[in-house]
Parts: structure tokens; C-alpha cells; sequence
């Protein structure tokens, strides 16, 4: 970057030439496999995140190499057994400052040279303990976004009465927004809605059985809130929920 601000500078390229050659810089190529965008939190405020379902375990290890050249990485749904068999191969991360951290509930893998300062807070409740994986993803989600995220698990409608102290500390810290996971019938997000005045972030998870099943019914439920303000994202899409959240506390604490 610097050699091109100076070509820039001398009078060598135009100012489209450099445009165009720091578009082409952002995404590095890893073989012929893989395209990283290296300008994503910059851009964006979001890390840049790898799906590891459907990659084979050594092309997930090659982007996890040359990806933590950016400096943070969030590995999103990676099962245990996976990150163990990957871990000999990325540990050597160490030698270089990365902090490698795993969390088996939210199949999250996190590599990071540095740390980022907390901005705000995010409320986050479950309905019930089966949905606290995903919780957990969007948790992660959004501390690496850089926000404080107060979290209550399995505070749902089959015993209603543990929710609300839970709901007046999350609005007495002055959280931004509220993101709320159920499964099986997904009333909780409406219920929440009702009560407060931040936005709520509703995920259904695939927990539940019979016309539960798949977490559809749960998703159906919390598209048709009663109660206004509800926004909700795809099942078991914890991370989108993270990222969501996030985004409305940047633009809420923004002067």
C-alpha cells in the first residue's frame, strides 16, 4: 500500500489505478481454492468469518494459515473432533502472538493476535438450555465485534416469571439491543418485544419435535410477532444474529 501511495504521489498511476489495484488488494487469493477479503472488518466491522462445514480439513487448515495474516479469524460450525485433528497443524500460530481459542458449545473457532476494547452492550436470552449453542455462537459474534453482550439462559414461556428481573437488568446496564434464541413454538421473542424499547433480535433453533421439528414452526412463529419490532433471522443462525446486534449498537452509540 505504501509503494502504490507513493506511485500515487509521484504522478506514476492515477488516482482510479490505485483505486482499483486497493480493491484487488483485499482479496487474497489461497490457491485456487479460497479468496479471503483482508479489508472486511475495516469495511464492514466484521471479522472475516470461514464456514467450516463442507471444506476438507487441509484446505480449512491452509485458510487458516494465511487468513490469521489478517489478524483476527472467526471459524464458524466446527465440530470438536474437527478442531482436534486441525489443532497440531495451527498451533504453530503461537510462535507468531495468535491467541487460538475454541468453544465446543458454539463449534467456534477464534484466531487473534490482539484484543479489542468493548464499545457497548447486547442483551442475550434463551428460551431453554437446547438453545444455548446457538446463543452462544451469536454471543461470540458479537464480543468479537467489540461489544459487551449480558446474557440469561432458560428464562423461556414454560416458566415465564424467571424472565423479568433478567429483562430489567439488561435494560438498567442500558443494552442496545436484545437478541432472544428459542426453538420448539418460538414465543419468546414476541413476549420480549412486548416489554421493552430496543430492538429484539429473534433466532429459532431447530430444537423441537413433531410440527416443531427443523425449528420451522419456531421461525413462522416469530415472523408473525404480534408484537412490533421484531426482527428475525434464519435457524440456527446465531452468527447473523451477532453480527446484526452488533451493527445496531455501532450505529446507536455512534454520536
Amino acid at each position: 500500500m505504501e509503494e502504490m501511495l507513493k506511485k500515487l504521489k509521484d504522478g506514476k498511476i492515477s488516482v482510479q489505478e490505485a483505486e482499483k489495484q486497493l480493491k484487488i488488494m483485499q482479496i487474497q487469493e489461497i490457491n485456487d481454492f479460497a479468496k479471503l477479503d483482508t479489508g472486511r472488518e475495516a469495511r464492514t466491522g466484521i471479522p472475516e468469518a470461514i464456514f467450516a462445514e463442507g471444506k476438507e480439513d487441509d484446505d480449512l487448515i491452509k485458510i487458516i494459515l494465511k487468513g490469521a495474516e489478517i489478524g483476527r479469524l472467526m471459524i464458524t460450525r466446527l465440530e470438536e473432533d474437527r478442531y482436534n485433528l486441525i489443532n497440531p497443524k495451527i498451533s504453530k500460530l503461537h510462535d507468531k502472538g495468535f491467541k487460538i481459542e475454541y468453544n465446543k458449545k458454539a463449534k467456534m473457532l477464534l484466531i487473534k493476535n490482539h484484543e479489542i476494547k468493548k464499545e457497548g452492550k447486547i442483551g442475550l436470552i434463551t428460551a431453554g438450555t437446547s438453545d444455548i449453542p446457538i446463543a452462544e455462537e451469536a454471543r461470540i459474534t458479537a464480543e468479537e465485534m467489540g461489544y459487551e453482550v449480558i446474557k440469561s439462559y432458560d428464562v423461556g414461556v414454560a416458566g415465564i416469571h424467571r424472565l423479568f428481573s433478567h429483562i430489567k437488568d439488561m435494560i438498567d446496564k442500558d443494552i442496545k439491543a436484545i437478541i432472544v434464541v428459542a426453538g420448539m413454538e418460538g414465543a419468546l421473542p414476541s413476549v420480549v418485544a412486548g416489554i421493552v424499547d430496543v430492538p429484539v433480535i429473534g433466532v429459532p433453533t431447530s430444537i423441537g419435535y413433531g410440527v416443531g421439528k427443523g425449528g420451522f414452526t419456531a421461525l413462522f412463529a416469530m415472523l408473525q410477532s404480534c408484537a412490533p419490532g421484531v426482527a428475525v433471522v434464519n435457524i440456527d443462525n446465531g452468527f447473523g444474529a451477532g453480527v446484526f446486534a452488533a451493527k445496531i449498537a455501532k450505529n446507536t452509540l455512534t454520536p
